[in-house]
């Protein structure tokens, strides 16, 4: 039987060294590191964290997801990411918040509408994935949630093989853009109003 993502989690959270590396991490993921990786890193972006947390946290997703995309075997980090500590005290905080909700996916989740994960449907996961990081890495204030959660769920739909938890993901996938499209539209439109409003700009 294969162990539940959430285990692990749960595992490297509660390991003794007050220390864990992105590269350890990698390791324990084993066969389902790609998406296992994609959704720790995504499910991190969506808790609340000190500003300027979710350029470090989405570039692992930006480094792995553009594999997925052009259907890498194997993840590959670079020595400097994979060698970037972790202190495990946060991440019993993190995954802490995290694991609850994670079990009760992995109760209800199964493999399902296989077609989804063929290879051009894995790949667009990477490719959907690669987008969303290039979101999260902008300082956006509150900008890095529903990216997040998108990521974190066409990740959990890698891991698990779940069609409907991947349709999910790119349902939020199209949330997160299309607020993003209006969010830049109302900064425009405010900034157009304030130039006009200053003699010599308009």
């Amino acid at each position: 039987m294969i162990e539940p993502l959430s285990d692990i989690i749960d595992s490297l959270a509660d390991g003794p060294a007050p220390t864990l590396t992105v590269g350890e991490m990698l390791q324990c993921f084993d066969s389902r590191a790609f998406g296992a990786m994609l959704f720790v890193f995504g499910a991190l972006n969506m808790l609340p964290l000190p500003p300027g947390s979710s350029t470090f946290l989405s570039l692992p997703i930006l480094l792995l997801a553009p594999q997925v995309a052009w259907g890498a075997d194997a993840p590959w980090l670079p020595r400097k990411v994979m060698a970037r500590s972790l202190k495990r005290d946060d991440l019993r905080r993190l995954f802490g918040k995290i694991s609850p909700t994670l079990r009760r996916i992995e109760k209800v989740s199964r493999p399902r509408l296989a077609w989804l994960f063929a290879p051009a449907g894995e790949r667009l996961i990477g490719v959907v994935c690669t987008l969303l990081a290039m979101v999260l890495v902008l300082p956006i204030p509150l900008g890095n949630l529903l990216p997040g959660a998108a990521v974190a769920t066409l990740a959990l739909a890698l891991v698990q093989r779940d069609g409907l938890l991947a349709m999910a993901g790119y349902g939020l996938a199209a949330t997160s853009a299309g607020v993003l499209v209006l969010s830049a539209s109302v900064v425009i439109e405010v900034l157009r109003r304030v130039a006009a409003a200053i003699p010599g700009l308009s």
